[in-house]
């Protein structure tokens, strides 16, 4: 198993709750969508980063096939329209 961990600062503090509760709808509704992608969980931040993702995944196949799948990547463009600082952990079990 994978874990995909990702977390982002968005650029307008004004809307983080806002934008944050679209990213969490959008992110996790993949799950079901991707093949691989066993679970989806998106929490707005209280200390540290705004908006945090972590999600598992079958395996390091599934985890590729997810970073290219047409219905990530359409999510990603809403992402990267409201971001201005991403970082990101994988790690296997």
């Amino acid at each position: 198993m994978v874990k995909h961990i990702v977390m982002w600062n968005l650029t307008d503090k004004d809307k983080v709750a806002e934008n944050g509760a679209i990213m969490k709808q959008k992110l996790e509704a993949l799950v079901g969508v991707v093949p691989g992608l066993l679970r989806a969980e998106v929490g707005v931040g209280f200390n540290g980063y705004d908006v945090a993702l972590y999600t598992e995944l079958e395996d390091r196949a599934a985890l590729a096939v997810y970073a290219d799948h047409p219905a990530h990547c359409k999510v990603k463009e809403f992402v990267h329209s409201v971001i201005c600082e991403r970082v990101c952990c994988d790690y296997e079990l």
